[in-house]
């Protein structure tokens, strides 16, 4: 009697755990970010769970949480160094507090253009920093493109001193913040979702994005002008926790990486096409006049803003700063 249930109960565990096996639940990666599923990033997050379930079916599931609907800007790093989410692709302006040499990407009018951008971001230099955070439970995956910024407000901005007394909506960046006090505007921390209303409203006068987070989030129903200053660079590093991304298997963590190219070529590739397109949206809704500069106009803005780039050398490294500048001679 004994031998006969200790041999079903054999059965039965064997049984439980070759069911368990084949009925293995997916890995989960959940991807918060705070913009509208029609910008560069929100494309990208699609895209990576797209490419990720067909070639993972079965061993990977991607949750996509865009407009702040899980974590918010403030919290959304947290929450990956927690292990609540697991890929996150905040602006590079979110780094300062776990390296300072990110802070390169936000001193003002560093690149000419996005070409520029691209060289450096492909270099060494670039490629390093992507792994400078390990030690702090970060690791970086690929820099992802939104694209240049504009300056945008309720007043004309031609020269820099049309800027004075101006509060203008910055991003948590020691930088960003000297690089409004420069030309003597008062910068405005604030989280991205709270932009529209704090223009709306008045705490706010004015902001720097690219076109598409413009269009996407209003601001131009409540903006009068943008100057195309093409001054700083808003793009984002794709991000993971470092001990989740380590501890994946082998075969899942080579897929997902080859996927990360593709989507990151993908991303980059349409960033400026979106941009443009919201540019003429924006120019079509006849609420927002497209200040352009002349080359002598953005060399004021230029000069004006430059010493944040002294300011912060010691931080970031001199050679680091000419590496960049380096980038902007097509090799």
């Amino acid at each position: 009697m004994f031998k006969h249930t200790a041999m079903a109960l054999a059965c039965a565990l064997s049984f439980g755990i070759s069911s368990l096996a084949q009925a293995a639940d997916p890995i989960v990666i959940k991807f918060s970010h705070v913009v509208a599923d029609s910008t560069p990033k929100g494309q990208g997050a699609l895209l990576f769970k797209k490419l990720a379930e067909e070639r993972l079916a079965g061993k990977v599931k991607v949750d996509v949480y865009p407009n702040s609907s899980l974590f918010g800007d403030g919290k959304e790093m947290e929450a990956l160094l927690l292990g609540d989410v697991q890929i996150i692709a905040p602006s590079l302006a979110k780094f300062e507090q776990y390296t300072k040499q990110v802070q390169i990407f936000d001193l003002p009018f560093l690149f000419d253009d996005m070409a520029a951008v691209d060289r450096f971001q492909h270099s060494p230099e670039g490629q390093k920093l992507l792994t400078s955070m390990e030690s702090k439970g970060i690791t970086g995956l690929a820099y992802w493109h939104n694209g240049l910024k504009q300056l945008s407000a309720n007043k004309p901005l031609r020269e820099p001193k049309d800027a004075r007394g101006l509060k203008f909506r910055v991003q948590a960046s020691a930088v960003l913040e000297e690089q409004f006090k420069a030309v003597r505007a008062n910068p405005r921390k604030m989280s991205f979702a709270e932009v529209y209303q704090g223009l709306q409203t008045g705490v706010v006068n004015g902001a720097e994005n690219p076109y598409s987070n413009i269009y996407s989030q209003k601001m131009h129903e409540v903006q009068k002008y943008i100057t195309e200053s093409n001054h700083g660079l808003l793009d984002y590093m794709l991000i993971t926790n470092t001990k989740f991304w380590n501890g994946l298997p082998e075969d899942v963590r080579t897929e997902l990486g080859k996927i990360v190219v593709e989507v990151t070529a993908e991303v980059n590739k349409q960033a400026d096409d979106l941009n443009q397109g919201d540019k003429q949206r924006i120019l079509d809704a006849k609420t927002t006049e497209i200040i352009t500069l002349t080359p002598e106009q953005r060399g004021e803005w230029r000069e004006a803003m430059k010493p944040v780039w002294k300011k912060f050398e010691g931080e970031i490294g001199a050679d680091l700063i000419k590496a960049a500048e380096a980038a902007n001679q097509a090799q």
